[in-house]
């Protein structure tokens, strides 16, 4: 029976146990298509870019917020909308997400100016941050325990070909219908999915708890700033970094003082500073982020070094950005059981020579080379990325302690979102700065080309630096160095 394997001991409804395994899969489908659509969100305004800097009439730095304030939202809100669904109800607290994601997207459709459309980008990504959050929590009510390991592998494969899908499925919406098309096309997904969330998820319990952790609103604010500060010292300023910008990096820099101060004090903390103590973790958190930095650059870049330079329309832009994420996503399934044949920390070694391989390759060929030249790097990127990710993650999560996965999963997202952030802005500003301008519509071939050289240098420094905590820590373990423990209980 499921209740053998219900993870959060609730009890489940039994009395029509036949029918169970297909609510299951339905419930599964429904978490799937939510992972689907968040990751649709993260990728498919890249691609619109370079038309909005010309709708817009806009500066490539303006038409970023687009991005950012996407990610802004779901990074500053993910690790508390786990308490929040257990305060209110997960499934109700999910479908509220799926809807504010839906309406936020008919807002983006339907903008008239940029900063409107930057304002409902926002919308749509505190909608998104619910929904990555609480379709993991739902994993072990909806699956025997037995599974749980194949359905986390189900959401992430999910993930991988939402971003893959978005850039193609842009490129072609906006060549076909514009770029408002791109959001208005999640309207109808977004009902579907909740209709399926509503129907087929477990219900909320009847007593909510009143727990004794309450939810950290002045950590989430402060985290809030920190983040806006740090992510408008990378845009603003057309590439230069003058005196506004050390003044919001210096807030800021202050705003993660603060932040880390009232975390230490809070009694029911965002960010448990006792995690620190435990040198893998941390590696693995310092790893996600640079990692996630250089993939994020992977989308905010290409577009314009494949339409300046390259001459591509549209939708072969969006094809063209999409085999990356393709590749990792036909990469998650071997990539697992690699992990699982030699070892997390060996592959993710391996994942990281990958990244490695595929960004000094973009920094070194070349524009003469074509297409083919552009494409080559970024799959082995995208592999190592893949291999690197689930390695990461199982290392990790293997012998954490059951009561602390859930917010260990939530800093894993954290770090992540937190490259995204950076990849989108400070390397954003690197290949501005090496463009030599921030006018992307009548800027030379030449010099996008050599913007991208440029920033795929520097990211193959961040893995460079990457590697030898890897090793490192793979050291710790072959010679059983004591690890503290995570968390407090």
């Amino acid at each position: 029976m499921m209740s053998e394997h219900n993870m959060t001991g609730r009890v489940v409804t039994k009395t029509r146990s036949e029918d169970q395994p297909a609510s299951a899969r339905w419930a599964l489908a429904s978490l799937s298509l939510s992972i689907l659509l968040s990751s649709i969100g993260t990728s498919i305004a890249n691609v619109s870019l370079p038309t909005l800097v010309q709708a817009f009439d806009a500066t490539f730095q303006q038409v970023q917020w687009v991005v950012l304030a996407y990610l802004l939202a779901v990074t500053t809100v993910i690790i508390s909308v786990g308490r929040l669904g257990d305060m209110t109800g997960r499934r109700r607290l999910l479908v509220i997400g799926i809807l504010l994601f839906t309406f936020a997207s008919v807002l983006c459709g339907v903008a008239p100016t940029l900063w409107l459309l930057i304002a409902a980008r926002a919308a749509q990504g505190l909608g998104a941050a619910i929904m990555m959050a609480l379709t993991m929590a739902f994993v072990s009510e909806t699956v025997p325990k037995e599974k749980v390991g194949s359905a986390m592998g189900l959401l992430g494969t999910m993930s991988a070909i939402g971003t893959a899908l978005g850039p193609s499925l842009g490129g072609v919406l906006i060549a076909g219908l514009g770029w408002r098309a791109i959001f208005l096309i999640n309207l109808p997904l977004g009902l579907l999915i909740v209709l399926l969330a509503s129907r087929y998820l477990p219900v909320d319990r009847r007593e909510l708890t009143t727990s004794r952790d309450g939810f950290d609103t002045l950590g989430t604010m402060l985290l809030a700033l920190t983040l806006a500060a740090y992510a408008l010292a990378m845009t603003i300023g057309r590439g230069t970094f003058g005196p506004l910008n050390v003044m919001l990096l210096t807030t800021a820099l202050l705003g993660a003082g603060l932040f880390l101060t009232v975390e230490t004090r809070a009694a029911s903390p965002l960010i448990r500073m006792t995690m620190f103590r435990n040198p893998l973790l941390t590696a693995s958190l310092t790893m996600s982020m640079l990692v996630s930095t250089v993939m994020m650059a992977t989308l905010v870049v290409g577009p314009f070094y494949l339409a300046q330079t390259l001459g591509l329309d549209a939708a072969r832009t969006g094809l063209a950005l999409s085999v990356g994420p393709l590749a990792a996503a036909l990469t998650g399934v071997p990539a697992g059981r690699m992990t699982d044949r030699y070892g997390a920390q060996p592959m993710t070694i391996v994942g990281l020579m990958g990244l490695a391989t595929g960004s000094s390759l973009l920094s070194l060929l070349p524009e003469t080379v074509g297409l083919a030249g552009y494409l080559s790097p970024i799959v082995i990127i995208t592999i190592g990325y893949a291999l690197f990710q689930t390695a990461n993650n199982t290392a990790v999560m293997a012998d954490i302690d059951p009561k602390q996965r859930g917010l260990i999963s939530g800093m894993l997202n954290l770090s992540r979102n937190l490259g995204l952030i950076t990849g989108a802005s400070v390397l954003g500003a690197v290949f501005t700065f090496a463009s030599g301008t921030s006018d992307f519509t009548t800027a030379r071939a030449e010099a996008v080309a050599t913007g991208m050289r440029t920033t795929f240098a520097v990211a193959t420094i961040l893995i460079v630096i990457a590697i030898p905590i890897a090793v490192t820590t793979y050291r710790r373990t072959l010679r059983n160095w004591p690890v503290a423990p995570a968390a407090e209980s």
